[in-house]
């Protein structure tokens, strides 16, 4: 049994995860977190996520995390940002996985890189300007009175 686009888009509109800017943005911001930022490394100080975590396996990390890094993309897409602004998107993603591909010096630019710290700051830019309502502040929606 095949399904379309449009079978996907009525199955996930009866989901409870909302497709609106304010929930989209969430989704990414938490997504984000999670791959770059989940956990602190003792004694350095430094952040670093299931992205720079799971990208040590070699080859299946990297597909993994590719695929994660892909998903936020699919969010921005279906959002209605530019083609200019998705490219850019996936951009950041191919380098992130060119370079993460290669054995421990892609290991290394996985920590300092962080695409999806990248993607998640287009984002947000895009949804400022373009759906205001969505603006949030340590998780609360900023509502205009």
């Amino acid at each position: 049994m095949a399904t379309g686009f449009s079978d996907f888009d009525r199955m996930t509109a009866q989901l409870p995860l909302g497709r609106d800017p304010v929930s989209v943005r969430r989704r990414i911001e938490a997504a984000e977190m999670v791959l770059e930022r989940a956990f602190l490394i003792p004694g350095l100080n430094r952040r670093i996520g299931l992205d720079g975590i799971v990208g040590l396996i070699p080859v299946v990390g990297d597909l993994i995390t590719t695929a994660m890094g892909a998903w936020l993309v699919w969010e921005a897409r279906n959002l209605g940002m530019s083609k200019v602004q998705i490219t850019r998107m996936a951009v950041n993603v191919g380098f992130d996985t060119a370079i993460g591909a290669i054995p421990l010096v892609g290991d290394l630019f996985d920590f300092a890189f962080r695409s999806n710290t990248r993607n998640l700051r287009i984002v947000k830019r895009w949804l400022d300007k373009n759906h205001p309502a969505a603006r949030t502040i340590d998780g609360e929606v900023l509502t205009r009175s």
